[in-house]
């Protein structure tokens, strides 16, 4: 297990938060589908403008039938390593506002933020039942849309390689030195009471 105890705080928070990190060194080991599961379950609380609740996910196990179909979508370097995952997890976005009958209403301006907010409610989830998650966008995105028939009104956002933590020594050594919890900036960079900082 990774010690992330050298990532400090300026502020009291739960240590869930810390705990959670983007490894890419997994056991190659497979996921009942139920974890997995739970994992949306928790995207599925998460806010969203009007509960318009835009996200889609689609996904593939390790050792199911769309398995090296979802490899195929990820760009090499990501497919080196995400190759020992138990789930690869799509994450789309509904652009558009719908009416009851799901037809077209307005663009959504917040389609990416609310899917945003349920991917990181996915991630806390995998975090407190002793899984762990890597996002990332290096992704064939055109392919996925062509691949797995996804619509022209949806956004493909990202990928997601989920499963339990592995050896570092099975990644590469260019890798291995970055296997570790980063850092991360402190909150007076990013937050700030008025308007925006002159630059």
């Amino acid at each position: 297990m990774t010690d992330t105890r050298s990532r400090v705080t300026h502020h009291a928070i739960d240590d869930l938060f810390t705990r959670r990190w983007s490894p890419r060194a997994f056991d190659g080991s497979e996921l009942e589908e139920g974890e997995l599961l739970r994992l949306f379950e928790a995207a599925r609380w998460a806010p969203s403008a009007f509960n318009a609740q835009p996200w889609r996910f689609l996904y593939a196990l390790r050792g199911g039938p769309d398995w090296g179909r979802f490899l195929e979508l990820l760009i090499p370097f990501n497919r080196s390593w995400a190759e020992n995952a138990a789930a690869l997890v799509i994450v789309l976005s509904d652009t558009q506002m719908r009416n009851p009958d799901g037809s077209a209403k307005s663009p959504s301006h917040s389609h990416s933020f609310d899917a945003g907010a349920a991917w990181g409610m996915l991630a806390l989830q995998a975090t407190l039942g002793g899984l762990h998650t890597h996002g990332m966008t290096g992704v064939d995105f055109d392919k996925v849309r062509t691949e797995l028939g996804v619509p022209e009104d949806f956004r493909v956002e990202a990928a997601i390689a989920v499963g339990r933590l592995g050896d570092p020594a099975t990644l590469p050594e260019s890798m291995r030195e970055r296997e570790k919890p980063s850092d991360r900036k402190p909150v007076a960079e990013f937050a700030f009471a008025g308007g925006f900082p002159p630059r």
